[in-house]
């Protein structure tokens, strides 16, 4: 038995749109209907028993909008294990930490993240944002988990599809947040 309706899953984000030129508009009309997914629906949904006053960020946020926001070492020290580190452009800057490179606390971390909270396509490594938010959550930073999914949620939304390599009148991306 299917967990979801992929028919209104579709639905949804096909009338996830703006509805007014530069307004972040979080709701989608499903089934003749405004379904809402701002934090503040998603925080009812879940039971998210963070809760902020107006204007407020939770620590994730405040360190990760704040201009010397994370320390990549002290990440690397925390989600690596020994002697391991994160995987590197050419020009030397960190961009991910593979499996294989992961503690086993950061790998389960990581699928829980990627298949519930922030869905991926792949979770054989980590890129860095989300390593932020492992470690965020390691160290018992506060984190507004509903915040995280409405803002996927939205530019999810907004993505245009990818074609499919053989059938080009399918889309090749996954379903986001189906459930």
């Amino acid at each position: 038995m299917a967990k979801f309706d992929p028919d209104i899953v579709r639905e949804f984000y096909a009338n996830a749109w703006p509805t007014k030129e530069g307004v972040q508009d979080m709701r989608s009309w499903v089934r003749g209907q405004w379904i809402p997914f701002d934090a503040d629906a998603l925080s009812q949904f879940l039971r998210d028993p963070l809760v902020l006053e107006e204007g407020q960020e939770c620590e994730f946020s405040q360190r990760r909008n704040r201009a010397d926001g994370f320390d990549d070492e002290a990440i690397a020290q925390l989600l690596c294990i020994p002697g391991q580190d994160f995987a590197r452009t050419v020009a030397g800057r960190r961009v991910q930490i593979m499996r294989t490179n992961m503690t086993t606390l950061t790998q389960i971390w990581m699928t829980l993240l990627l298949s519930n909270v922030l869905p991926n396509d792949h979770n054989s490594d980590l890129p860095l944002s989300k390593c932020q938010l492992v470690y965020a959550i390691l160290t018992w930073m506060s984190v507004h988990v509903a915040q995280l999914i409405a803002d996927a949620i939205y530019l999810f939304a907004g993505m245009p599809p990818t074609k499919h390599p053989l059938d080009p009148d399918k889309s090749n991306r996954a379903l986001g947040f189906p459930g």
